[in-house]
């Protein structure tokens, strides 16, 4: 089969993450995406994928693809993006996320916006968990969570002054198994690399982190791949098979 080039935005949120708006509906996202050219997205919540399963169904039929995902946060407070195949079976990984956040009840002004919806946006409950809260994963343990599961680890906004890998820790743990560094909107991979590099040789991607609709796309990075599996994102990551990412 031919590779072909693939634009993607892999880290999105919805209405379940605290800080994400009550406009992040699954069709919304969906709607977003397909206006801004995507071929494929992710769905990474707060420290949950509540939200995932709803969102592929949402796109089903539109020719987006769309990978489950969460970012989660370390006991460090460093934010790591785990992406997995559309259809894992993800409860088991999600009851131990949910087991290691703090054991306190979400503020009931975050419950309020921490919204469970189904594909046609139609509120189905509220997550009782602190999903803005920290877990109690060390970033190592955090990384082996999310392989154990069959995901790919990336290291969130390393450019960005908090919850990055370099602001919390000032360095990328030496034999850490990323995937990938991801470079926040703000910069371009080389100023990120100039500034805050070289992240030891891992390759650099580059998203949006969307928590409102008009935020999806903003930032993208370019997949040279079979098609939309995770499988041929880790590939492209590796340089693998004539897979490679192209940045803009």
């Amino acid at each position: 089969m031919a590779l072909r080039r693939l634009r993607a935005d892999l880290h999105i949120h919805t209405c379940l993450s605290p800080c994400g708006e009550l406009t992040m509906s699954p069709r919304a996202v969906v709607c977003r995406a397909r206006e801004a050219g995507l071929d494929l997205i992710a769905v990474t919540d707060h420290n949950t994928t509540e939200n995932t399963a709803a969102v592929i169904e949402a796109a089903g039929g539109t020719g987006l693809a769309v990978l489950a995902g969460i970012e989660m946060t370390t006991a460090e407070e460093v934010h790591v993006l785990g992406l997995f195949e559309a259809g894992t079976a993800l409860g088991p990984f999600q009851t131990e996320v949910y087991e290691n956040l703090p054991d306190l009840p979400a503020k009931m002004k975050f419950v309020d916006d921490q919204v469970i919806v189904d594909a046609e946006d139609f509120v189905t409950g509220f997550c009782p968990h602190c999903l803005f809260g920290a877990t109690l994963f060390s970033v190592q343990d955090a990384v082996a969570l999310i392989h154990r599961y069959g995901g790919l680890a990336i290291a969130c906004h390393v450019d960005r002054e908090s919850f990055s890998i370099i602001s919390q820790l000032g360095f990328i743990p030496p034999g850490l198994p990323l995937e990938a560094v991801e470079v926040s909107p703000r910069h371009s991979p080389d100023e990120a690399r100039k500034a805050f590099g070289p992240f030891d040789d891992l390759p650099v991607v580059r998203f949006s982190d969307a928590h409102k609709p008009e935020e999806i796309g903003t930032a993208t990075t370019d997949f040279l791949v079979e098609g939309p599996g995770l499988e041929e994102i880790r590939k492209a990551l590796a340089g693998q098979d004539g897979r490679r990412v192209i940045l803009p």
